[in-house]
C-alpha cells in the first residue's frame, strides 16, 4: 500500500484536455439521443393507443424487444450489423460523419425510447378518458387530440420518471466506449493506460457523472415547479 496519489498529473496538460473532450462528447451523445428518444418514444406510445392493429403490434413488439435485451448487446448489434441493415448511401453518410458516434446514438435512442413510450402511455392512461372523447366530439382528430389535449397533461404527470430516464441515458452513454466513442469513460480509461493513475482518473470521471446527474435533475425539477406554479396560478 505504497500508492502515492497524484491528482495534478491527471488534471493538467494533455490529460485535462482529454477529460474536457470526453465530457463534451458525453453531453453531446446524451443530448442527441434524448431528443430522438423523446420523439420516437412519443410516437410509439401514440401508436400503442390507436385502434389500428398493425400499429399496436409494431409498437408493442418494439417496446418489448428493446426493453428486454441488454443495451450493450444492442450497441454491438447496431455497430456490427449496420452493414447488413442499412442501404449503401446511408452507410456512406454515416462513415463520412462519425460512425461510432452514430451507432451509439441509434442504440441509446431506441433503447431509451422503449422505456419512455411506456412512461408516456402510463401518463396518458391516468388522464380521464372522457377528455379524449370530448376532444373528438369538438372535431379534433385522434392525433390532434393527443397533441393539444392529452399529451401536454401526460408530460406534466410523468416528469419524475422522465428525469430517471434522462439520468439513465447519461450514465448508459458510458457503454459506448466499447465501440470507440471517445466519451468520458473512454478518456478516463485512456488516461489510466498512459499514466497508470486509474484511481485518480476514474474518481474524477465518477464525480463528473455525479455533477451532470445532479444538474440535470435539479434543472428539470426547477422547471417543472415553475411551470406547475404558472399553470396553477
Amino acid at each position: 500500500m505504497n500508492y502515492t496519489f497524484d491528482w495534478n498529473k491527471v488534471l493538467s496538460g494533455e490529460y485535462l484536455d482529454w477529460i474536457i473532450s470526453g465530457v463534451g462528447v458525453t453531453l453531446q451523445i446524451s443530448a442527441v439521443s434524448l431528443a430522438i428518444a423523446l420523439l420516437l418514444g412519443t410516437a410509439i406510445a401514440v401508436m400503442r393507443m390507436t385502434k389500428v392493429k398493425p400499429l399496436i403490434w409494431f409498437s408493442a413488439s418494439f417496446t418489448e424487444f428493446f426493453r428486454n435485451t441488454p443495451l450493450l448487446v444492442q450497441i454491438f448489434f447496431w455497430y456490427f450489423g449496420a452493414d447488413s441493415l442499412l442501404p449503401r448511401f446511408a452507410l456512406d453518410w454515416l462513415y463520412e460523419q462519425d460512425f461510432e458516434f452514430c451507432a451509439g446514438v441509434i442504440a441509446l435512442s431506441v433503447y431509451t425510447a422503449a422505456f419512455i413510450a411506456e412512461e408516456i402511455r402510463a401518463g396518458v392512461n391516468s388522464i380521464p378518458k372522457n377528455q379524449l372523447e370530448a376532444s373528438r366530439a369538438c372535431g379534433l382528430t385522434f392525433v390532434q387530440a393527443m397533441r393539444y389535449v392529452i399529451l401536454p397533461q401526460a408530460f406534466r404527470i410523468i416528469v419524475p420518471p422522465m428525469i430517471s430516464q434522462a439520468l439513465n441515458l447519461v450514465k448508459n452513454s458510458s457503454l459506448c466506449m466499447t465501440i470507440g466513442v471517445a466519451e468520458l469513460t473512454y478518456m478516463a480509461r485512456q488516461i489510466e493506460s498512459y499514466t497508470f493513475r486509474g484511481f485518480e482518473a476514474f474518481t474524477i470521471s465518477t464525480l463528473i457523472y455525479l455533477c451532470i446527474s445532479l444538474i440535470v435533475s435539479f434543472s428539470i425539477n426547477f422547471y417543472n415547479k415553475r411551470y406547475m406554479r404558472a399553470v396553477s396560478y
